[in-house]
């Protein structure tokens, strides 16, 4: 396999001797590779923190990260022949994490760190250390528990051109306006400090650092989507919007339940991914297509027994909300974790599995007023014991553990 971008992972992201990495969206960043239409290459990728995060048994790390850099993405990789209103073809062949380094991690952040989805129910900041086993994953920090991983890249994506760029930090930065001192922000506005934007230098990086765009949110372009099932075998659609549509890959994946809950929720690693491209000229007009989308690939773990947990819109104080399916999703994971912590695991232990394994959400209803529905499915085979209510209750299986946390 051609690989286009490769990475020194004994140096840091400011320190590699190309400039492949970049962690803000903007659209004078150089190409740091060219393929052409029809070829396939490999792009090696730094985990998301740019290897911030180590495999031992302290949250220290997670607590203490700068996110200001985040996230060290891989490219821009320029496709020949690729104009403004194209559609990108990118099939992804193949992914998997550094032959000497098959480890992963999820943390849970502090609401300080923009939390996550259950910050007010799971305020301190934690981590589970992930081991591969070729498709499978285990974890030291949560036992009897084991689970093939559906591995992806959270953000893949095309540079956004000069009129998009300006659209985005116009509306994100309205958004921010109507609440400037909530805790996490309602948005992340342009940030220059720690910004790499690959092979800018000079007067010319200076001005793009003030206005890149943060990689944090999924917009029109892909981006930071962390849909899980885009995975080995998927093929991508992506607008272009610059000359040679500069792609942009990162924050790879070895496995994600659908929604990604605890902020850093996948099982996050560094590693490498083997993409195919092809252009549809002038694809988005015929098309109508503004928006990035995917076909899912033939890959997906073989799991077809869940216990599914419901969420409808009504607050834990009882007061009824008309059809939110972010509350109800929220109250289905939250009868998810009160149901698994029965047979002995932590409510961050649950919280993990249920960012991280191959959980699915599903929204059931959003006519049924004023309760919206959703459903939250976790496999049953992903542990080694029955969750399955019986007419004798719970048996408490998991032995005493708990997560990692700040020492």
């Amino acid at each position: 396999m051609k690989k286009v971008i490769s990475i020194d992972r004994s140096k840091l992201p400011t320190e590699q001797p190309d400039p492949v990495i970049m962690n803000r969206w903007h659209c004078d960043i150089p190409m740091a590779a060219y393929v052409k239409p029809g070829e396939s290459f490999r792009v090696e990728c730094f985990d998301w923190t740019g290897g911030q995060i180590k495999n031992n048994d302290s949250a220290n790390d997670i607590r203490d990260v700068n996110l200001a850099p985040c996230h060290h993405l891989s490219g821009p990789v320029g496709v020949t022949g690729a104009e403004p209103g194209d559609l990108l073809v990118v099939d992804i062949l193949d992914i998997g994490p550094f032959e000497d380094s098959e480890w992963g991690y999820t943390g849970i952040f502090s609401k300080e760190k923009f939390g996550g989805f259950l910050t007010d129910y799971f305020p301190n900041t934690a981590k589970a250390v992930w081991d591969f086993n070729g498709i499978f994953a285990t974890s030291r920090h949560i036992p009897n528990l084991r689970f093939a991983g559906l591995t992806h890249p959270g953000i893949i994506g095309c540079l956004p051109s000069r009129e998009l760029l300006t659209e985005w930090n116009r509306r994100e930065g309205e958004l921010i306006a109507t609440d400037p001192n909530r805790v996490p922000p309602l948005a992340l506005p342009p940030n220059p400090t720690d910004v790499i934007l690959g092979g800018l230098k000079g007067a010319q990086l200076e001005a793009a650092a003030k206005e890149g765009a943060r990689t944090v949110p999924p917009r029109e372009h892909g981006g930071n989507c962390d849909i899980k099932n885009l995975c080995r075998g998927s093929r991508v659609y992506l607008p272009v919007y610059v000359k040679d549509g500069g792609l942009v890959v990162g924050d790879l994946h070895f496995s994600q339940g659908d929604g990604e809950i605890t902020f850093c929720g996948a099982i996050e690693m560094a590693g490498w991914i083997d993409m195919h491209v092809d252009l549809i000229k002038d694809g988005c007009n015929k098309y109508g297509i503004k928006q990035a989308m995917f076909e899912p690939g033939p890959v997906d773990p073989n799991y077809s027994q869940f216990l599914v947990f419901e969420g409808i819109s009504v607050e834990d104080s009882g007061k009824q909300r008309y059809l939110d399916v972010n509350l109800a999703y929220q109250q289905a994971c939250m009868h998810a974790v009160n149901y698994l912590k029965k047979f002995g695991y932590t409510g961050e232990q649950v919280y993990t599995i249920l960012s991280c394994a191959p959980i699915e959400g599903h929204i059931s209803s959003v006519v049924d007023i004023p309760n919206a529905c959703v459903a939250l499915q976790v496999p049953i085979s992903i542990f080694d014991f029955d969750i399955r209510p019986n007419s004798q209750g719970p048996e408490k299986r998991v032995p005493a553990s708990d997560l990692a946390y700040e020492t």
